[in-house]
């Protein structure tokens, strides 16, 4: 297996983790990194790295992470989002895989892109409504200043170092699925 493939899709798992916590940032800094020609995009996806979209993807990225500073907006914010971060947690796999045939391209984009992204802000999701729940919202910007280091974190470790950022997401996954199995009941329970 080529080793640019490789790396454009742990690239490409590390970006779609960042954007189940914050949908805008890791496609702001994947225009940003095209813009600048540090990394190069699918053939179909170079307008990524264009100037319009790079400002619209910048006033995108601003204007979320300052609406998840507002209480129970928030919240709103989380329910569009579980949807639009599979979109873009497909989107950043699919522009990241370049030089790979459209079959593998799709099928990663959908299921390890898409898949890490909705999962991520499943459990993002529910962790501001149990905070919304338990501190009546006064918790959440705790919660959203978190949640947004982390997708900086992701996203620029996806370009400095991609195979850690796809392990870091996969070690994320796991741990997310074993807390689930830890706090869901049992059958035998029911």
């Amino acid at each position: 297996m080529d080793s640019s493939l490789i790396i454009s899709l742990f690239l490409g798992i590390g970006l779609a983790a960042a954007t189940g916590f914050r949908v805008f940032l890791p496609l702001f800094a994947l225009s940003l990194t095209a813009h600048f020609d540090w990394w190069s995009l699918h053939s179909q996806w170079e307008w990524l790295g264009s100037t319009p979209a790079l400002v619209a993807l910048g006033v995108a990225m601003l204007a979320e992470l300052l609406a998840y500073y507002i209480p129970w907006v928030d919240n709103l914010l989380d329910t569009a989002a579980v949807p639009l971060a599979g979109i873009a947690g497909t989107a950043v796999m699919v522009a990241t895989m370049a030089d790979v045939s459209p079959l593998i391209t799709w099928a990663l984009a959908i299921i390890a892109g898409g898949g890490t992204a909705a999962a991520v802000k499943g459990a993002t999701a529910s962790t501001r409504l149990g905070s919304s729940v338990t501190t009546a919202g006064l918790g959440n910007p705790i919660v959203s200043t978190i949640e947004t280091f982390a997708a900086v974190v992701m996203s620029v470790l996806s370009f400095v170092a991609p195979v850690l950022a796809g392990i870091a997401a996969l070690v994320l996954l796991f741990s997310l699925y074993w807390i689930y199995r830890k706090l869901r009941p049992s059958r035998r329970q029911l």
